[in-house]
């Protein structure tokens, strides 16, 4: 009869169930979490998109004044509608590559029309509106005051424009809705002509569910409205104008604003974290042996190791430390003067009337330099300590 010794699929099971059940909750809870977002922000800044995170509602008022909206979304369509009459509004201005904000920055600056950047960052701001740098920090507060002369800003009132926000590096260019001191909505007069650009540090001013809030839709009608056209570019992966491989982002260039102070704090929290369930060791709890080992086998087993590691110095103090401590007692000084040569040098000389000198040298003098040396060092130690226990 023989037994078979292969696990069987319930031994399999029972192993792997845990690791089985953890990865099939972390499935779900991806499928559940993409499905959540994916539906939340669906059309997102689309004039066509009748969703709260779309912005038809917007283009419907504007066409009521008689402003004409066209979704573009490649550069060359974008480059092409720019003029005079027309306003330009960059939805994703962080999706554009470095050549392709040169390229629209070129075809805007002289156009003598407007051009609208929405929630641009670090990366594009520089280039498409020269002057203007984001701040790394985006603004805790949503809802702002205009503190600014803008004609269009103070009718308007309070609006969502909390978000990015803004520092000017020259002269001429409007700083509204301020939050701690850095504007949140930008006009930036162009070098020449009468054009100028305009930047949102949020897009909420433009979303279908935000619009009714505050003075939200009387600000993006004055912006968006100042001219009879309204050219809407929704920045696309598929255009033709993508960028070469030696243009593309860098990693870091695509990670969020903030991103090293996040990871910082969580290098943090685990080193805490590490502390908090590190093992802590308590006081040594002494135990009985479970055999008695004879006192002449420590030493010998110490003087092996002290002899194979050629360790005569070590030697030569432990044997020095214990006759010191045994002589202390023997001429009546404490403990804590054994190794205090200013005390136990004088004491023993008194008691042999001999050379304090010699007794210094014996007691605290340098090791020895070979195994012999150390050989004698022992006798004499000997023989000091039985001369002082001698009546």
């Amino acid at each position: 009869m023989t037994t078979s010794t292969s696990p069987t699929a319930r031994h399999l099971w029972t192993r792997a169930r845990g690791v089985t059940l953890a990865l099939a909750l972390l499935l779900i809870t991806g499928v559940t979490v993409a499905a959540l977002r994916s539906g939340a922000h669906h059309g997102e800044l689309d004039p066509r998109s009748a969703d709260p995170y779309g912005s038809r509602a917007i283009t419907e008022l504007l066409a009521a004044r008689g402003v004409t909206t066209r979704l573009v979304t490649t550069l060359d369509d974008a480059r092409a509608a720019a003029g005079p009459d027309s306003t330009l509004l960059v939805a994703v201005p962080d999706l554009l590559t470095e050549r392709q904000q040169s390229a629209l920055y070129a075809a805007t600056a002289g156009s003598g029309g407007r051009t609208v950047l929405v929630a641009p960052g670090s990366w594009s701001v520089q280039t498409l509106a020269p002057g203007v740098v984001a701040d790394p920090a985006t603004s805790r507060d949503a809802t702002l005051d205009p503190g600014c002369d803008l004609p269009e800003a103070r009718r308007a009132g309070t609006a969502d424009t909390g978000g990015h926000r803004y520092t000017v590096t020259r002269q001429g260019i409007d700083e509204c809705y301020p939050s701690r001191r850095l504007a949140t909505l930008l006009r930036v007069p162009a070098e020449t002509g009468d054009g100028d650009t305009v930047v949102l540090g949020a897009p909420d001013i433009l979303l279908n569910d935000r619009l009714d809030q505050q003075g939200n839709a009387s600000l993006a009608l004055q912006l968006l409205g100042s001219r009879p056209h309204l050219v809407w570019y929704l920045p696309s992966l598929s255009d033709s104008t993508a960028a070469t491989p030696e243009e593309e982002k860098s990693l870091f260039d695509l990670l969020p604003s903030g991103w090293l102070w996040g990871t910082l704090q969580l290098f943090f929290a685990a080193a805490l974290a590490a502390l908090w369930r590190a093992r802590r060791f308590g006081p040594l709890v002494p135990e009985r042996l479970p055999v008695a080992i004879r006192a002449s086998e420590t030493v010998e087993g110490r003087a092996r190791l002290y002899r194979k590691g050629d360790a005569r110095d070590r030697a030569a103090d432990a044997l020095r430390s214990a006759t010191r401590i045994r002589l202390a007692p023997l001429l009546g000084l404490p403990a804590a003067h054994a190794h205090t040569p200013e005390t136990l040098i004088p004491a023993l000389s008194d008691r042999l009337r001999t050379d304090g000198q010699t007794l210094h040298s014996l007691l605290f003098g340098p090791p020895p330099g070979d195994d012999a040396a150390l050989t004698a060092l022992a006798d004499r130690l000997d023989a000091l300590e039985s001369e002082v226990r001698r009546p």
